[in-house]
């Protein structure tokens, strides 16, 4: 197939700086950015995602940010259903596009098209999972994928109620594990990849992590958390940041415990990312201080 553009990737764990990267790699190659982080799609939500600042915003144009809100429902699948055909037009006027996130499952998605074969939601299971998840707490989730696929339970992010339910669901419904049905053929693009994953030394990444979650407390997470907590058991905000606030807010913990478990949960989902990502041979990997390096290997591969 003829290829009509590149699609540069930014791939890489929370707080490692792909934001910062993304935007210099944009500026350098005349690109704009698709945000693909499966949180920042989300309008009444900004601090605890780590969405790019208005400032940043204003230097590069940036796409699928705060275009869906969190009383809808939106899944890999959808995002794959939306940015390629935006792909299409957006290559008829510009050779370079950098795709920009940390979220695995929606970087597949346009990476290698979602596997058609994955079955539908089914109401009578998602009922039940629902309730599994509010009476006896997210571990009832964890255990029941750990049994079903214990190959995706090392990849998934254990905190991420949503995508448990999902793959249980998908388990449940075919009788086949989660990670076999999603290893289905790769869909062939319209335009040639690269793929750049950023890393750095687990304890700098660490500290990072830490002092991000500080960052966004003085920023004002709480107050935006008790914004949507009437809206806690949206998909959406059953995440990192926003559940253990919850907590904090219905009286179940102090808040330095909360801010501590945050801390500990973003952890957490670093490494699992970095799980995910790693068994990616198409990835080149460099720390976030090679920009040079970076820009040169684009270059080289365009």
């Amino acid at each position: 197939m003829k290829k009509i553009g590149n699609l540069i990737y930014i791939i890489g764990p929370t707080a490692v700086g792909k934001t910062a990267t993304a935007i210099k790699l944009a500026q350098d190659l005349n690109a704009e950015i698709i945000s693909a982080d499966s949180r920042q799609f989300f309008k009444e939500i900004s601090i605890g995602t780590a969405k790019p600042t208005a400032e940043e915003q204003a230097a590069v144009k940036h796409h699928f940010i705060n275009n869906r809100s969190i009383t809808e429902d939106y899944n890999a699948s959808d995002f794959e259903k939306e940015v390629i055909p935006f792909l299409e037009n957006y290559f008829k006027e510009r050779q370079n596009a950098v795709l920009c996130g940390g979220s695995g499952m929606y970087i597949d998605a346009i990476s290698k098209g979602f596997d058609e074969g994955v079955p539908t939601a089914d109401e009578k299971i998602r009922k039940k999972l629902n309730s599994d998840l509010e009476n006896q707490g997210i571990e009832s989730l964890q255990e029941q994928l750990k049994s079903l696929d214990p190959e995706f339970y090392k990849e998934v992010d254990l905190n991420n109620s949503k995508r448990l339910m999902r793959a249980i669901e998908v388990c449940l419904i075919s009788g086949k594990k989660y990670s076999e049905i999603r290893k289905g053929k790769k869909v062939e693009r319209f335009f040639k990849e690269i793929k750049i994953g950023l890393s750095m030394d687990r304890e700098v990444l660490y500290e990072r992590i830490n002092k991000r979650v500080d960052l966004m407390m003085n920023d004002g997470l709480l107050e935006e958390v008790k914004s949507v907590h009437q809206y806690k058991n949206k998909n959406a905000l059953k995440t990192v940041g926003y559940r253990e606030l919850f907590n904090f807010l219905e009286g179940n913990t102090s808040l330095d415990e909360a801010v501590e478990k945050i801390k500990v949960n973003s952890r957490r989902y670093a490494k699992r990312q970095l799980t995910w990502f790693k068994k990616d041979q198409s990835i080149k990997w460099f720390e976030p201080s090679q920009y040079e390096e970076i820009l040169q290997y684009i270059r080289n591969n365009l």
